[in-house]
């Protein structure tokens, strides 16, 4: 129960109709000036309207009135129903339409294996004016580990990239229908799952949206097979680490990295800057307490270095020195060899990646294996990998990308890869990508760090002003810690006098990294 309690305590999934939080749009929204835009007021809110103006004989409508309450929605009309652009697939959507509408539509991610339709995703969204779109992702299962259904390849082919260009279509000529004029933008924001669909509607289809959030993306199947790395290399007998264990090496790593960005508070702003060896918590002969063994240190190697295939690719991505203490949330530390999300829910992967029912993931061979599951034609449909954003930056396209440093399931080396990799072969991505990494920051949110990052406004004023952003100011929940995130590669280093919560007194300065990134995929 603890172990289940922590999982949700960071962030991940919530199911049974709670929120999927992964998909990154909890984030708060700063206020902003939410006008009716309809050419004429909205059609009626039934069944009869909803079917003629989706095309579909599912679709199913309601009135939802307002309610009392800083965050709660506004009133809205609620759309539903089930897409089936080939025999097989059944994609839900859900469809919500503010009264008072800022002209706009917010197409949503979901979390884990799963899609999200709950109005706890879609309501800063809504609060902000913009109608929201959001779907099942071909799936009504709201478990986040369990994907034994992409055995099934029109499911696969659901989750993977057609239910949001499904959801994506349909919503705009719903949207249309409703308001009586097209949406005068359309934008998409997701975390984890939901930031490898965002990444997925850039590569695929770039005439679908106009300016996209990725948030600490999920892209491809290195993410699994990190999970399922880390957790046998900490399942080695005598590697597993204890809470004691984790404190004891997260102070060692904030006693010697910390402060070198200016500010001692609890965080590495550039962790690839920090050197630190577990070898100086080695144990002296007869020493058993406050200490490391040789198998602890050789796991904590292995889980800072990664681990790479034999094409150069990582098999096991590196993991940020001083996020140590989340670990948990998505590693085995203390050696079991499972972890709560199942090594990322790679078990169910074993018939579309390897032919075969129970794969054996305590052996998952990082010379071998890794590049098989990743050369499968189920990875040729998931992984969002592609580096050539041209089409998408050639109409005007924004791509806003952020990580948390201390994220323990997709590291944010994989984020940096990729970001790299579209600079090199898409020269417009200068003007049109920007990407924050937040010290500190677990996945998509939780951790030390200052998680609370109004993304969608930066994207929005961004599209709006044509100025991209070269800093975000991001908060940490109970109000305790403010600091400017930089755009990458540069970090904020505290300027040594003033109020050490006001971004003012930060410089945004180049970081040199003692980690290269790899080319993505």
């Amino acid at each position: 129960m603890r172990k289940k309690q922590a999982f949700l305590a960071h962030g991940a999934v919530m199911n049974a109709g709670m929120m999927i939080i992964m998909m990154g749009a909890s984030h708060p929204l700063s206020a902003q000036n939410v006008a009716a835009h309809s050419a004429s007021a909205p059609v009626a809110c039934n069944d009869d309207a909803a079917r003629t103006q989706l095309g579909v004989d599912t679709a199913r409508a309601r009135t939802v009135a307002a309610t009392d309450g800083p965050s709660a929605p506004p009133a809205y009309c609620e759309i539903s129903a089930t897409l089936s652009p080939v025999e097989g697939s059944a994609i839900g959507v859900v469809y919500r339409l503010p009264n008072d509408w800022n002209g706009k539509m917010l197409g949503l991610g979901g979390g884990g294996w799963a899609g999200n339709v709950t109005i706890e995703a879609a309501s800063a969204g809504l609060r902000a004016g913009y109608a929201t779109a959001q779907t099942d992702g071909g799936h009504a299962d709201t478990s986040p580990w369990q994907n034994e259904w992409t055995a099934n390849p029109i499911a696969a082919t659901d989750f993977s990239w057609r239910a949001i260009h499904e959801m994506t279509q349909a919503g705009k000529k719903l949207v249309t229908a409703y308001y009586g004029k097209a949406q005068d933008k359309a934008y998409f924001h997701g975390c984890s799952t939901g930031g490898r669909m965002a990444l997925m509607e850039a590569q695929r289809f770039p005439d679908d949206y106009d300016a996209i959030i990725s948030a600490a993306p999920v892209y491809s199947l290195q993410v699994q097979t990190s999970a399922v790395l880390r957790n046998n290399a900490f399942a080695v007998p005598g590697a597993g680490l204890d809470a004691s264990h984790l404190k004891l090496v997260n102070n060692a790593v904030l006693a010697a990295c910390d402060a070198k960005d200016g500010v001692t508070d609890g965080i590495i702003a550039s962790p690839r800057q920090c050197a630190w060896d577990p070898s100086v918590l080695s144990c002296k002969a007869g020493q058993t307490d406050g200490c490391l063994s040789a198998p602890q240190i050789k796991a904590l190697r292995i889980a800072y270095d990664g681990i790479r295939a034999p094409d150069g690719s990582w098999a096991q991505t590196p993991l940020s020195r001083g996020g140590e203490l989340g670990w948990p949330v998505f590693i085995a530390v203390q050696g079991s060899g499972a972890d709560v999300s199942k090594g990322g829910g790679m078990p169910g992967l074993s018939r579309p990646l390897f032919g075969v029912d129970g794969f054996d993931y305590g052996k998952l061979d990082p010379a071998k294996d890794v590049l098989r599951a990743r050369s499968s034609a189920f990875a040729k449909t998931y992984e969002a990998i592609n580096p050539d954003l041209s089409p998408f930056f050639a109409r005007g396209g924004k791509l806003l990308m952020w990580h948390g440093e201390s994220d323990p399931g997709p590291a944010p080396i994989g984020t940096i890869d990729y970001v790299e990799a579209v600079h090199k072969n898409t020269p417009a991505a200068s003007g049109n990508l920007r990407m924050f990494l937040a010290p500190g920051v677990e996945h998509c949110r939780g951790g030390p760090g200052t998680d609370q990052i109004d993304v969608l406004s930066a994207l929005d004023h961004w599209v709006s002003s044509g100025t991209a952003p070269e800093t975000l100011v991001a908060t940490r929940a109970d109000g305790k810690m403010t600091r400017p995130l930089c755009v990458w590669p540069l970090i904020a280093r505290y300027q040594g006098k003033g109020d050490v919560n006001d971004p003012a007194h930060y410089s945004c300065v180049r970081a040199i990294s003692k980690q290269m990134a790899s080319s993505a995929g």
